[in-house]
Formats: C-alpha cells, sequence, structure tokens
C-alpha cells in the first residue's frame, strides 16, 4: 500500500535578526534528517514535495540525496503565516501557538487563521497526491500546518493536542484515501 509521508523539519538556528521563513537547519537538524533519509519507512519515497522555507527545503534536500530525487517546490505547504509578528520569544510564541489553536477562525495578531492555514495545506496536499505516481510520496513542511493537516485528514477537530511534540517528526497515511496510519512519529 502506498503512503503519503508528512514529514516535519527538525532542529533550526533561531535568529532574531533574519525572518523565520529564511531559518535554516542546525547542525543537530542536518544530522536527524540525514539519519531519516536512510531509514527504511523513507526506503520507497519516489517523491518529494517540500514548502519554500529554508528550513523545509533544507530537509527535503537532504532527504532527496541519497536518492536522487528531484525537489519539488510548493509554496502552499508553509507553515501558518506569522508574519505580521514577526520572530517571538519561546515564551511569547507558545502562547500564541495556543490561541492559534484555540481560537482557529480568530487571527492572532493579523496571524493566518488556523481554518485558512488547514484549508490551504489541505488543498496543496490533494493537489500533490493526484499527480503522484502510485508509490510513496513525502511531502516535507512544518508542525502546525502538519497538525491541521492530520486533523482535518482524521475527522478531529483543530486541536494543540495532536500537535507534534518538537521539532522533527513524520506521520504516514494511506496515499489512496489519505486516511492516517499513525499519529506524530520522531525522526529518530
Amino acid at each position: 500500500m502506498p503512503k503519503l509521508l508528512i514529514i516535519t523539519h527538525p532542529e533550526v538556528v533561531i535568529d532574531p535578526n533574519i525572518p523565520v521563513t529564511d531559518w535554516g537547519l542546525s547542525k543537530t537538524g542536518r544530522h536527524r534528517a540525514s539519519a531519516f533519509a536512510n531509514a527504511e519507512i523513507f526506503s520507497e519515497v519516489s517523491q518529494i514535495w517540500t514548502s519554500t522555507e529554508q528550513k523545509a527545503r533544507d530537509t527535503a534536500e537532504i532527504l532527496a540525496t541519497p536518492r536522487d530525487l528531484p525537489v519539488n517546490l510548493n509554496a502552499d505547504l508553509g507553515e501558518n503565516d506569522r508574519s505580521t509578528t514577526g520572530f517571538l520569544p519561546r515564551d511569547a510564541f507558545e502562547a500564541a501557538a495556543d490561541a492559534f489553536f484555540d481560537h482557529p477562525a480568530t487571527s492572532f495578531h493579523g496571524w493566518e487563521t488556523a481554518i485558512e492555514a488547514q484549508q490551504r495545506i489541505h488543498r496543496a496536499t490533494i493537489s500533490i497526491v493526484e499527480k503522484q505516481d502510485g508509490n510513496d510520496l513525502a511531502i516535507v513542511t512544518h508542525g502546525a500546518v502538519g497538525t491541521l493537516l492530520w486533523c482535518i485528514l482524521s475527522g478531529r477537530p483543530i486541536d494543540r493536542r495532536y500537535d507534534q511534540p518538537a521539532q522533527g517528526h513524520y506521520w504516514q497515511a494511506d496515499l489512496k484515501t489519505l486516511e492516517p496510519l499513525s499519529g506524530w512519529c520522531s525522526l529518530d
């Protein structure tokens, strides 16, 4: 049975002076992505799509290298748009993320709403799956939108309790039905 793998980027280099969308992977993040590229779960992937954000592109390129796969970009796979607030220190970010999930139809200080982000990632995923060749497909994205996608495909309400526990996780779905086969699993 062909599978869809939704993969989130692992650890990044946080720099408040650089836009969040331009952050790259840290040494630890690169190591974790490299290990996952050689994992059995990834062995049947024949196509990789990714968000255009640097950390996701870095992850996708690392995953693609051992199999010499092209990396396909789709901006609609990006994280929820938080550009109105820019960088937030950890505690402020966690409070904002809680508000994002707790009030999915309401914008947090100009952020894209959770419902809008969910609809966007769902449309993008359906569009990509419709073009897939029948082998396993990997989509490299971000935690919040990966969670929103899991929620809609599982028939669950938007809720942060379904969020990944940390950066660098994946979940699987049946590629034909898009029914999730797992919750979040660590890349290592």
